[in-house]
C-alpha cells in the first residue's frame, strides 16, 4: 500500500512542478503584455503553449487562448520589423537574408493597418521597447526571488559553517573517494597531520580572520603545496595548530561539478545548519546561482551534445549535466518521496527547485541572440546607441536597426533550442538523472 501512495504522491508532485512552471511561463508572457499594452503597442495574440489552439477568446483586439504543447507561450506584437529603408515591404536588394527579412515584414503588414501608425513595435522608443522586451524574463527573477525568500525565511536553508564535522584519513581525489576507502599506503591529509579535530571552529588560515566556510574553502584552494597554519577554537581556547602544507590534489571544480582540477587540499569537511536570512541574503544566493547558470549556460551546448552522445552509446548519464523541464518534473516528484528528507525539508526543496528554474528561465531569456528577448533588447539598444552618436556627432539619423535581417540567427538559436529541448526531454525519458538516489 505504502508504495502505491509513494507512487501517488511522485505523480503528484511531478505534474504539479510541470504545472506551475507553465505558470511561471505564462506569467513571463503577462510580463511582456502588460507593458505592451500600457505603451500602446498593438497586440493581437497572447497564447501559452504551441501548437493546435485548444481554446481561445478575444477580448478588444487581442485573443487570448491555450494551444497543445505546453512547452512555452508566446505574445504577438505586430510592427516587430521595421519596413526596408526605402520604406517599403520588400527591399529592392537581393540575397537569401534580404529574402527571409522581406518575408517575414511582408506576413507582418497583413495585421497592419492605417490606423496602427504609431502603434508598432519597431515604432516605439528605445526605452519602451527594453521595457517591453526586458519585463519577461524580470517577471521571472520576481518569482524566482520570492519564492526563494520565502524558503529562506520561513524555513532556512542548509550552509556550511565553520566548524569541523569531519577529518579525511588520507588523500584521495574526488573521483577515488567516490570509489574506495583508505589504505596505509595512502599519505594522510594535512588536516588529520595537523590534528583538526572534529568539533574544532576554524578561526584563521595562515593569519587571514575567516568569515564563512567559503572564504575557507577558496583560501585552501589557491594554497596549494604552500605552508598552512590553521588557528582553531577548541573547549572555548584558541590554538594553533602544528604547522603543514596542504597538497595539490584533484578536486571538483567550483563551477563546474563534473570536472576535476588540481587545486590546494586541506581534508577537512563543514557541519551545516538550517539558516533563516531575508532579502539580502536571497538577493546574494541568487547572485552566486547567477555565476553557476552562466557558468552552465557557457557549456550547454557541449553538454547537450554530450547527453547525445551518451544516450546513443548508452554511456552513464552525466549527473551535473542538463536537464529538460520532464526531467525537473521528475526530480521534484524524487523530492517528494525520497526518505532522505523530513516532510518540512521536502517542501523547501521542492520550492528551492522551482525558484531556481525560473531564475534560469530569466537568465536564458536574456541571452542577447534572437529569437530571444536578449535579442531584442540588444537590438533596441544597439538602435539607441547608433542614434545617440548620430545626434552627438551631427549625423544623418541612421533609422531603425532591421532586426529581420537577423531572421537567419533566430532560425539557428531556435532550431537548436528545439532540438537540445527534444534530446533533452527523451534523455530525461529514457536515463533520467537521479539527484537523491
Amino acid at each position: 500500500m505504502s508504495e502505491v501512495v509513494d507512487v501517488l504522491v511522485y505523480v503528484l508532485a511531478a505534474v504539479a512542478f510541470f504545472a506551475l512552471i507553465m505558470v511561471s511561463i505564462g506569467l513571463h508572457e503577462v510580463g511582456h503584455l502588460v507593458p505592451a499594452k500600457l505603451f500602446g503597442v498593438k497586440v493581437t495574440q497572447f497564447f501559452t503553449g504551441f501548437g493546435r489552439t485548444l481554446w481561445s477568446t478575444r477580448r478588444g483586439e487581442t485573443e487570448y487562448g491555450v494551444k497543445a504543447i505546453p512547452l512555452g507561450g508566446f505574445v504577438r506584437m505586430v510592427g516587430m520589423f521595421p519596413p526596408a529603408r526605402d520604406g517599403s515591404v520588400r527591399s529592392s536588394s537581393s540575397g537569401i537574408v534580404q529574402s527571409l527579412a522581406d518575408s517575414a515584414r511582408e506576413a507582418e503588414h497583413e495585421d497592419i493597418t492605417p490606423a496602427d501608425d504609431g502603434r508598432l513595435f519597431y515604432q516605439k522608443p528605445v526605452w519602451q521597447k527594453v521595457v517591453v522586451m526586458a519585463a519577461g524574463p524580470v517577471m521571472n527573477l520576481l518569482l524566482a526571488f520570492l519564492i526563494l525568500l520565502a524558503v529562506t525565511g520561513l524555513h532556512g536553508v542548509l550552509r556550511p559553517q565553520l566548524v569541523v564535522s569531519a577529518v579525511s584519513e588520507c588523500v584521495l581525489t574526488a573521483q577515488e573517494a567516490q570509489q574506495r576507502a583508505c589504505t596505509a599506503a595512502d599519505p594522510p591529509t594535512p588536516a588529520a597531520a595537523m590534528g583538526l579535530r572534529e568539533g574544532d571552529r576554524l578561526v584563521s588560515f595562515n593569519g587571514v580572520p575567516l568569515r564563512d566556510w567559503d572564504q575557507m574553502s577558496g583560501l585552501i584552494r589557491a594554497n596549494r603545496d604552500r605552508s598552512a597554519i590553521v588557528v582553531v577554537e577548541r573547549d572555548g581556547v584558541e590554538q594553533t595548530l602544528p604547522s603543514t602544507s596542504t597538497v595539490v590534489n584533484g578536486v571538483a571544480d567550483q563551477w563546474n561539478p563534473s570536472r576535476t582540477v588540481e587545486a590546494g587540499f586541506l581534508g577537512v569537511s563543514p557541519t551545516y545548519e538550517q539558516v533563516r536570512g531575508g532579502p539580502v541574503t536571497v538577493l546574494a544566493d541568487m547572485g552566486d546561482m547567477t555565476v553557476r547558470s552562466l557558468h552552465a549556460l557557457a557549456r550547454f551546448p557541449v553538454n547537450v551534445w554530450y547527453t547525445a552522445v551518451n544516450l546513443v552509446t548508452g554511456v552513464d548519464r552525466d549527473r551535473n549535466g542538463p536537464i529538460s523541464i520532464v526531467g525537473a518534473s521528475r526530480v521534484a516528484g524524487e523530492i517528494a518521496t525520497t526518505p532522505v528528507l523530513t516532510p518540512g525539508e521536502k517542501v523547501a526543496t521542492w520550492f528551492t527547485l522551482l525558484g531556481s528554474v525560473n531564475l534560469f528561465v530569466a537568465i536564458f531569456n536574456f541571452v542577447p541572440l534572437l529569437p530571444l528577448d536578449g535579442g531584442h533588447i540588444a537590438g533596441a539598444l544597439w538602435e539607441g546607441l547608433r542614434r545617440g552618436l548620430a545626434r552627438l556627432l551631427g549625423r544623418r539619423d541612421p533609422g531603425h536597426v532591421d532586426t529581420a535581417r537577423l531572421l537567419p540567427v533566430a532560425y539557428v538559436v531556435g532550431g537548436f533550442i528545439a532540438v537540445s529541448g527534444v534530446v533533452l526531454i527523451l534523455a530525461d525519458l529514457i536515463d533520467p538523472i537521479r539527484l537523491l538516489g
